[in-house]
């Protein structure tokens, strides 16, 4: 196995903790760094600065490690060791949060919606051949069975004779029926692509704006402009994710209605009518994120209103593709990065203060 650099003396100590937690879990697997990158599809250079502490890296990265550390030694890695790595990595966050590293979490986001939406364009090109395809044969069939219905209305005193100059009649109109089926199955099948490729495509929309944002923020505060700014909905029952996530965002100047469960959430929404976005925890007890979610878009009143979810399992596509599903139109993760997060609630408030023409 390749050796590691030593760690740099210029590392905060946060990240100093996490990068010796990933290399002890790291070195437990027992191969060099180029081949876990190459098993894992990811760029050796890049996965190096994670266990070097320079870069801090996803948190699907260390879930990923902590899955094939435990397929490797056959036996599945312990619930408090997962909460003590989570823990240092909170605090590397914490840390090292700037306008880069929110950054690279946004263009991460930008690269999987793009991937998507490429995907999706690639499906439906193949589905709407396909379609072309069957929709042609079908076509073809029914202009036979056409041709065929003509010579029995022609030659009636035939019949008997047609049949069996025509025994496969039978199994034309077979065919037709389940091409019939089958172009019905891909028409689904194709609006469904074009859908996944239009939301894909309006993801990276969002997420261009909240590059933007973070850029903008870095560039200096823009000067203030007096308008009646809306409110901002945060959902976790969690007492600390709510105090952390009220200090992140109180330079944004807004007002923050923070509720503890979706119930209070679904309240708070029937007395105010003015929030910009609603920022959702995934995990709750009673009720979660995805049937608070539901209630919410069940809802005439707050159908429109974006929802974050807010998620400490790891973004991985099952969870965003369920979160999309349920009607959530951005996500981040826990621990989650205070730069992002303000770029992301300062893009829906400029897209809520765009549509109230303020």
């Amino acid at each position: 196995m390749g050796e590691l650099r030593p760690l740099g003396d210029d590392l905060n100590d946060a990240s100093r903790a996490l990068a010796e937690a990933l290399r002890e879990l790291f070195e437990g697997l027992c191969v060099s760094v180029r081949r876990y990158a190459a098993r894992r599809q990811r760029d050796p250079g890049t996965f190096s600065r994670y266990l070097n502490g320079t870069r801090l890296p996803p948190w699907q990265v260390i879930s990923d490690l902590f899955a094939d550390v435990a397929e490797h030694r056959g036996t599945a890695v312990t619930a408090e060791a997962i909460e003590f790595v989570r823990g240092l990595y909170g605090s590397a966050v914490d840390a090292s949060s700037s306008p880069k590293h929110a950054v690279e979490l946004l263009e991460q986001q930008l690269a999987d919606a793009d991937r998507v939406s490429r995907r999706s364009s690639v499906r439906g090109d193949v589905l709407g051949d396909a379609l072309l395809d069957r929709t042609q044969r079908i076509a073809d069939l029914e202009t036979r069975l056409s041709q065929l219905e003509a010579d029995r209305i022609a030659e009636r005193r035939r019949a008997d004779e047609l049949a069996a100059v025509h025994p496969d009649i039978s199994g034309l109109l077979q065919e037709r029926n389940a091409l019939q089926m089958e172009v019905e199955r891909l028409g689904a099948d194709l609006r469904e692509a074009r859908a996944q490729r239009a939301a894909a495509e309006d993801r990276c929309n969002l997420l261009e704006r909240q590059l933007d944002a973070v850029e903008e923020a870095t560039a200096g505060a823009q000067p203030a402009v007096a308008r009646t700014m809306p409110k901002i909905l945060v959902v976790d029952d969690q007492p600390n994710n709510l105090l952390a996530m009220t200090a992140v965002l109180a330079t944004l100047d807004q007002e923050l209605v923070t509720v503890s469960s979706g119930r209070e959430a679904l309240k708070a929404l029937l007395d105010y009518d003015d929030f910009a976005v609603i920022i959702l925890d995934v995990q709750m007890p009673e009720m979660d994120g995805y049937e608070t979610c539901a209630h919410i878009k069940r809802r005439p009143r707050t159908r429109d209103i974006p929802i974050i979810f807010l998620t400490a399992m790891g973004v991985d596509s099952e969870h965003s593709a369920r979160g999309y599903a349920a009607g959530a139109v951005d996500y981040i993760s826990k621990p989650f990065d205070p730069w992002a997060l303000r770029a992301k609630v300062a893009v829906f408030t400029s897209i809520y203060l765009e549509r109230h023409g303020q």
